[in-house]
């Protein structure tokens, strides 16, 4: 009983999102609606963590296997994805090494800063 209720609210939030998205004119999926809420709700304890924490451990656990349709489609549309594969390539091989540089240089600073702190 305890995981149906965990679950409907989970539901609950999820169907804000979707009704979020519905109205709000923004390309933005539901699904970012409702863990927005979700997260807003449990920072300001408006949800508390054990109304969802056991249903929401089911959820992570079985997550890879929600993967399986989307790579299933994916495989299904390989003809129309062979025509990007090289600007999705380039910009792999581009945008890798940027982020890889920039989150180094931002995690460095932030450590010299903690350290500044604790000094």
């Amino acid at each position: 009983m305890k995981y149906i209720k965990q679950f409907a609210v989970i539901l609950a939030i999820t169907f804000i999102g979707e009704i979020c998205k519905y109205y709000i004119p923004l390309p933005i999926p539901s699904g970012i609606y409702g863990l927005v809420f979700l997260f807003l709700g449990l920072n300001f304890h408006i949800i508390k963590l054990t109304q969802v924490e056991n249903a929401a451990d089911f959820l992570i656990q079985i997550m890879p296997l929600m993967f399986i349709p989307a790579a299933v489609g994916l495989l299904e549309s390989k003809s129309a994805l062979i025509a990007l594969l090289a600007p999705v390539i380039a910009a792999i091989i581009i945008c890798t090494p940027v982020i890889m540089a920039i989150s180094g240089v931002v995690t460095q600073k932030l450590i010299k800063k903690e350290n500044k702190i604790h000094e």
